[in-house]
């Protein structure tokens, strides 16, 4: 069934947003055209307020408001740790355990040639002239363990042995509380070779 050539805009618009397919994007057009358009209406002025508002740290590139975000202007945070991820949700998981009490460096992404995604884009800039302020200590690369990730993260270690700097990787392996049976051979793998002297 054909739309109207607003609604049918509507709906389209709907679908850029990641996982939002045609039949998601239809249903959500009708729910806030039937019962929600004031929530509608919210959702468009925080939609225009964000977008206009938050920008990147100019510290770590996370998203804020201010031109450094919470984390890079606390005091209680360690400046001699640098963890390097690839997005600011990565970030959160790292700050949800609360082990990590260093501060981050966000790339907003990782290198792909395939997709036009540079040195440049990921901030590399950025991180060298944090590099070379000389107050860190150890970048740890927390990168994801993809095909991309793996790159970047070897790419990254190699600009920050050129400073001197002691590069460490996150552990990636069988999971606490994980079974050897269930686990996939890759993982496996990457788990025998990673492994520490206890």
């Amino acid at each position: 069934m054909k739309f109207s050539p607003l609604l049918e805009q509507f709906i389209e618009a709907l679908r850029c947003l990641p996982g939002v397919g045609p039949k998601t994007a239809q249903r959500m057009a009708f729910q806030l055209l039937e019962r929600g358009r004031e929530n509608g209406k919210h959702l468009a002025k925080m939609l225009l307020t964000a977008l206009q508002e938050i920008r990147h740290c100019q510290r770590c590139r996370t998203f804020s408001e201010s031109t450094f975000c919470q984390l890079c202007e606390s005091p209680h945070r360690d400046p001699s740790l640098l963890c390097i991820v690839e997005t600011p949700i990565d970030m959160a998981a790292i700050e949800q355990v609360s082990q990590y009490r260093g501060l981050f460096f966000v790339l907003m992404g990782h290198l792909s040639p395939l997709d036009g995604i540079g040195p440049e884009e990921l901030g590399i800039k950025d991180l060298t002239l944090l590099l070379k302020e000389g107050s860190i200590k150890e970048v740890i690369l927390a990168t994801n363990p993809t095909v991309e990730g793996e790159a970047t993260a070897h790419y990254i270690s190699s600009l920050v042995k050129h400073y001197g700097i002691k590069t460490t990787r996150i552990a990636h392996g069988v999971p606490l509380g994980g079974e050897l049976e269930y686990i996939d051979s890759g993982t496996l793998a990457h788990a025998l070779l990673g492994r520490e002297t206890i």
